[in-house]
């Protein structure tokens, strides 16, 4: 399950937002066919608004309207400045046992460069505090390629996410997003994107730093101590059917994807009024095949050779072993005879390959 609060969030209109999240809960209370939740999720973008009552009332409606499982992984993202001491203490009294915090980097430069609030005295002082109030489950956000940055300093940045002795770390390259103030400072030359070549020596440090550090690497960009990968992560590269609520969030029940209107006060007006908050989409088989292809390559399992026998059909694995061919002799990808898996070189072109193994 996932409870979105996106960035757009007034905080005028929260507690109607709450309620209408709480309203939407018990309105799709038979979206998932009875099966038990084993994840919840609140994230996308700034949860952190939220107060005790408001937790409060969510769980209430989550509890009361699906079938949990035993032990849930219940967590809550957050930057770094929202988390004071006072806000910690009240999510270790709430049922939250895992925090995601986005850190992105420890340079203040950087930070600056990034338009991000928090220093990174204030990122390490809040990784902090969560162990202080009782979180063993802690999981980090960082980026590399940040304009102007070195193989060495992003190594410093790695030596400065150990040093915090944490369970997880979800590490992206910096994308360019247009519209943004980053994009438009590339555009006009005030930065430049870190060339390809650094950006895969990056990737590589950040492999072999963490192996000999003892973390799994699972997925392309998320890295776990044993026994603390992401389950609400794995949940989606497995095609778990999930719950999405709130403005902007997205479901799927294993035959359809849809997704809530992305505007706050829109979502609320038609969830009170009883009118149609979501667009939906219903999977073909080829949808079904690319959407498994595309997340489960992303994994250190890789694709189950079995699984598209069983669920898609000889057809789907004759289509995708002939297409493998030419990316296995190239060390690209390994086929164990069970699984089809990415080799580290095969990392640094997913998306080229991913996108060539799609069937259209």
């Amino acid at each position: 399950m996932y409870c979105n609060f996106h960035s757009q969030t007034n905080f005028n209109s929260l507690d109607a937002l709450v309620d209408s999240i709480v309203l939407e809960l018990g309105e799709r209370r038979n979206y998932i066919d009875n099966q038990k939740v084993e994840t919840i999720y609140f994230g996308g973008g700034t949860p952190s608004v939220l107060s005790k009552k408001h937790f409060e009332g969510i769980f209430d409606a989550v509890f009361s309207n699906f079938s949990i499982a035993k032990n849930p992984e219940i967590t809550i993202e957050a930057n770094p400045d929202d988390l004071t001491e006072k806000y910690i203490s009240m999510l270790a009294d709430c049922a939250f046992n895992r925090i995601s915090i986005g850190i992105q980097t420890f340079d203040d430069n950087k930070l600056t460069v990034l338009n991000r609030r928090h220093s990174a005295q204030q990122a390490v002082d809040a990784v902090n505090l969560c162990k202080k109030y009782g979180f063993r489950n802690i999981s980090i956000d960082l980026i590399y390629g940040l304009p102007g940055q070195t193989v060495a300093e992003w190594e410093q940045e790695l030596k400065c996410a150990l040093m915090l002795d944490i369970q997880h770390i979800s590490v992206y390259c910096l994308t360019y997003e247009q519209s943004t103030k980053l994009f438009c400072d590339l555009q006009q030359g005030k930065i430049v994107a870190t060339d390809a070549e650094i950006l895969n020596e990056m990737y590589k440090s950040l492999c072999q730093t963490m192996r000999e550090n003892g973390f799994e690497h699972y997925e392309i960009s998320n890295f776990a101590k044993p026994n603390y990968q992401s389950r609400h992560n794995s949940s989606y590269w497995n095609l778990t059917h999930y719950i999405g609520v709130g403005a902007s969030a997205h479901s799927y029940n294993g035959n359809s994807r849809q997704w809530n209107i992305s505007d706050n006060e829109q979502y609320i007006q038609a969830i009170n009024d009883g009118k149609v908050f979501y667009e939906k989409e219903i999977l073909t088989e080829n949808d079904k095949f690319n959407e498994y292809i595309m997340l489960t390559l992303r994994t250190s399992k890789g694709i189950d050779l079995q699984f598209i026998d069983n669920e898609f059909g000889e057809q789907y694995l004759h289509y995708l072993l002939q297409n493998v061919k030419k990316f296995i002799e190239q060390q690209l990808l390994i086929n164990t005879g069970s699984t089809l898996r990415l080799t580290e070189q095969g990392i640094n072109i997913s998306n080229i390959i991913i996108s060539d193994l799609m069937k259209v």
